[in-house]
């Protein structure tokens, strides 16, 4: 069984293998394999990558940030010490003044000035450009962002979140996310992108010795495309150096000189629900789809006890933000049932869309066929269809559903999530714009900077959230990652950028 493993592997990374590997002899560790099960998520560059969080963090070896964090908190980057300026609204940031390019040239405040006018003619998408209303250099290695309103994610979702693009590589184009010349991935990164497959999934990097920390310690970092059952395997071959196991697969590691992370339960398995149309538009029907769905056997039987049941008003119950007070909506076929009956809907049939193997952002075919069989057992005609998990997003994406199961991370970061989660105009958002003073309440909190204020009305629209359903959180996973420690993988506190909950942190490489 584990030579076709080895065979496949190696003819993986011999393909990303396009110069000579002698080089990297001098570093502490030559070459690092990780394993993904799902390979390609989009041409590293800002515009490029695939909005979700491993898609983000292949962008991330390349490209740099004002600020980054680990786990403890923020870290200077790109700025080595920033200050808010209150009465002017304004954020003012000390750059670095040994920054090089990739390709040498030097780097400047005008490329944080041209970046912040970028994103406003060119919306990226994890950062809100109109949050910023200008940026101003003055002189070469200090940048001024005035904000529009008060902002209290700023440094999370903006500073720590938005990459820094080169102003001589980048002026002129006029469409980012098809630009894939060799210049595209000029970054001031600790890494460079040599080789990217996307057939095979594959990404090479290699270290940038002029990185302004210093060189890095691992001269090349390889990912390569594995299904979660055959990373154990690898790991324990040696074939790789880090992976994402399954709950089940931790045992089969015990023995094997690993080390296991384990994540906060940042990521949440959701119910999507077409909220545009009939019946599913009626709020009464979605809370009868609350009351069917038994979050605690999902839990039990689907994650096999290795998760948290979901709570509607989806912040994580071990969250410092949760609300004890949300209504649960505890397992009631008959309360279920009987709003069914009550809405003439006994019969009425329902699609839901799952991918066709659960994965990183796609609850699996255990969890729908559960779900359909309780969604039954209340009265409703339930029909499984099964599509890639692009397809899928895509069709949530374009309201083309019923019901959809799908997931995102990020919930470990600023509460902002919530509005982001309601509100934004991405597949993994609710796009909920139906109850006013939710809208109202989940923009307000944004400029609130007093924590106590703040904390309050992110109590009250978790309650109004759960009150209206726009979506249902199902259960939160526990997630592992297994490594052989060369390599000091960890968390980022609160989530790398906007909260992206994957131990893969670029400077625990340095």
């Amino acid at each position: 069984m584990l030579k076709p493993l080895i065979f496949g592997l190696a003819l993986a990374l011999l393909a990303l293998m396009a110069a000579d590997s002698a080089g990297a002899a001098d570093y502490e560790v030559a070459e690092y394999t990780i394993a993904d099960p799902t390979g390609d998520w989009g041409f590293p560059t800002p515009y490029a990558h695939y909005s979700r969080g491993p898609g983000y963090v292949r962008m991330s070896f390349v490209f740099d940030t004002l600020v980054w964090k680990d786990d403890d908190g923020y870290l200077p980057a790109l700025a080595e010490d920033w200050q808010h300026i209150e009465d002017e609204n304004a954020y003012l940031f000390d750059l670095r003044d040994d920054v090089t390019w990739h390709d040498g040239e030097k780097f400047t405040a005008d490329d944080v000035v041209f970046t912040v006018d970028y994103i406003k003619d060119h919306p990226y998408q994890w950062v809100d450009s109109s949050i910023i209303e200008s940026a101003e250099a003055i002189g070469e290695y200090r940048v001024k962002l005035y904000l529009s309103e008060p902002y209290a994610p700023f440094m999370d979702l903006v500073a720590c979140t938005l990459p820094i693009l080169p102003e001589h590589v980048w002026d002129g184009v006029s469409d980012p996310a098809s630009f894939r010349d060799d210049e595209a991935i000029v970054g001031t990164g600790p890494y460079r992108l040599l080789d990217y497959n996307k057939a095979q999934g594959t990404y090479l990097y290699e270290a940038y010795d002029a990185y302004y920390s210093g060189a890095p310690d691992v001269g090349r970092i390889i990912f390569v495309k594995m299904s979660d059952q055959t990373a154990p395997a690898a790991l324990k071959q040696g074939s790789v150096d880090a992976a994402s196991v399954p709950p089940e697969a931790i045992s089969q590691l015990e023995d094997a000189d690993l080390e296991i992370v384990e994540g906060a339960h940042d990521w949440n398995a959701k119910l999507m629900i077409n909220h545009q149309k009939e019946p599913f538009s009626d709020p009464e029907f979605r809370r009868a789809l609350a009351y069917a769905i038994d979050r605690k056997e999902l839990v039990d039987v689907t994650q096999r006890d290795q998760a948290l049941a979901g709570n509607p008003g989806m912040v994580p119950p071990d969250s410092d933000w949760y609300n004890p007070d949300v209504e649960q909506y505890e397992y009631d076929p008959d309360e279920a049932r009987g709003i069914i009956d009550d809405l003439g809907l006994e019969g009425e049939e329902v699609e839901i869309l799952v991918a066709e193997r659960g994965t990183v952002g796609w609850p699996g075919s255990r969890v729908a066929e559960l779900i359909e069989q309780q969604l039954e057992d209340v009265g409703l005609d339930v029909t499984l269809r099964s599509l890639d998990g692009a397809t899928l997003d895509t069709k949530v994406q374009e309201w083309d559903f019923d019901l959809a199961l799908l997931g995102h991370g990020g919930l470990g970061a600023d509460p902002d999530y919530l509005r982001r989660m309601t509100l934004d105009e991405t597949f993994n958002s609710a796009r909920y714009y139906e109850d006013a003073g939710l809208v109202d309440l989940l923009e307000e909190q944004q400029s609130e900077t007093d924590e106590e204020n703040r904390a309050d009305m992110i109590d009250e629209a978790q309650d109004v959230y759960a009150e209206d359903l726009p979506a249902l959180t199902l259960y939160y996973p526990n997630w592992y990652w297994a490594h052989n420690d060369d390599v000091d993988l960890y968390y980022t506190r609160g989530g790398i950028a906007i909260g992206v909950p994957i131990p893969l942190n670029k400077m625990a490489f340095l």
